[in-house]
């Protein structure tokens, strides 16, 4: 099945995206009851089977579960085999308790489809994890759009012995304990009834190969520390906690197996005079009562560092929003624009001269004996 062709896991199992693991265990049981193939013989019904316990295996581990809630199934695919999916999933517990008997329960062999042949050499390989770097921006370097360079702690692939962890000269060995598979059956038995555990191997470490003669550079991990310098393009427009995704910039993988992603998360940093609202760029300007009421021309810094003329009508509320068309931020992949919406704010002086006041008194009683004549009435 696709990524494309996948459901969401919440969905699979038909649970809300914060339901508890208590909660996501009841809904597999249920599931597994009505689709196991040994009870159901209906045509898609190993199919269904596989999805819900590909479901269950992700969502039940809680680091699956958190790649999966940030990236989505790539997060998972991307960065775990199928048999990394399974691999911390304990499936025994419950299908043995619904009366299957495990593994060795299942028609036709599932987990084969799972994890390959269990008995087959070598394991599944793991592809590197993926890396998250927050990138801090101003409002200006989003209306523009930005080219940088940024350091990125993470893990190489050795040089010296080429990421197989082994001294040059000499290679690894295969695991005499599991046989190359990385992982172990435990069988233990309790009264009448028997349980198999899947666990990592403890000789190699779930690699599967065993390193007599490690190399110096990387100690036998076959990877390495580096800080690499990476150069990223940020889209003008781009929106707050937006991620860029980088693809193999992210930790070296096994041998064989790709780099994880790098994902650059984008945060707007707050402006001293803007704030944003999709495209557009709210600011505020204060004005006198007498520019109120009369009517003037004032000046209001733009996103692209010049001021910018306002008219201001007379007989301007406060609240008043007066638009400068064009002036906000462009949207993502195009050049279309928004709009700079500045808010009018009316000061009211706190101290007046007593010119100031005897004026004032003038205006009030003009405006009273205008409203007397209107018919206004005072109560």
């Amino acid at each position: 099945m696709t990524t494309t062709e996948k459901r969401d896991y919440y969905e699979v199992l038909g649970v809300q995206k914060d339901a508890t693991k208590d909660q996501i265990k009841v809904a597999y049981r249920k599931l597994a009851l009505q689709y196991h193939p040994d009870r159901n013989k209906a045509p898609d019904a190993e199919e269904k089977f596989k999805e819900i316990s590909e479901a269950y295996a992700v969502l039940s581990d809680d680091a699956k579960r958190a790649q999966y809630d940030r990236f989505g199934f790539e997060g998972i695919q991307g960065r775990y085999s199928q048999e990394d999916i399974f691999r911390t999933t304990n499936f025994d517990e419950i299908l043995r308790d619904l009366g299957f008997g495990g593994f060795g329960g299942f028609s036709g062999n599932i987990f084969d489809m799972f994890f390959g042949n269990m008995t087959g050499a070598g394991r599944g390989t793991q592809r590197g994890a993926d890396l998250r770097y927050d990138l801090d921006l101003t409002l200006e370097q989003v209306a523009t759009g930005l080219s940088t360079e940024i350091d990125v702690p993470r893990t190489e692939r050795c040089q010296v012995c080429k990421g197989n962890g082994a001294k040059p000269g000499s290679v690894p060995r295969t695991c005499t304990e599991c046989g190359g598979r990385g992982q172990v059956q435990r069988v233990s038995s309790s009264g009448f009834a028997q349980f198999v555990r899947v666990e990592t191997c403890r000789a190699c470490r779930g690699r599967g190969q065993v390193i007599d003669n490690p190399c110096r550079e990387c100690k036998g991990s076959g990877v390495v520390q580096r800080k690499r310098k990476i150069q990223v393009k940020i889209p003008a427009g781009i929106e707050d906690e937006a991620s860029l995704r980088l693809r193999g910039e992210g930790d070296a993988g096994d041998t064989g197996a790709p780099s994880g992603d790098l994902y650059v998360v984008c945060r707007i940093l707050p402006h001293k005079f803007f704030t944003r609202q999709d495209r557009d760029l709210i600011c505020n300007a204060t004005i006198s009562f007498a520019d109120a009421a009369l009517g003037t021309t004032i000046h209001v810094p733009t996103i692209e560092g010049y001021n910018a003329e306002v008219e201001v009508p007379s007989g301007t509320q406060s609240g008043t929003i007066l638009k400068l068309k064009g002036k906000g931020l462009p949207s993502l992949g195009n050049s279309n624009r928004g709009n700079q919406l500045v808010t009018v704010r009316i000061e009211i002086p706190s101290k007046l001269s007593d010119r100031q006041k005897e004026l004032l008194k003038e205006y009030r009683a003009l405006e009273e004996e205008s409203k007397s004549k209107k018919g206004f009435f005072k109560f």
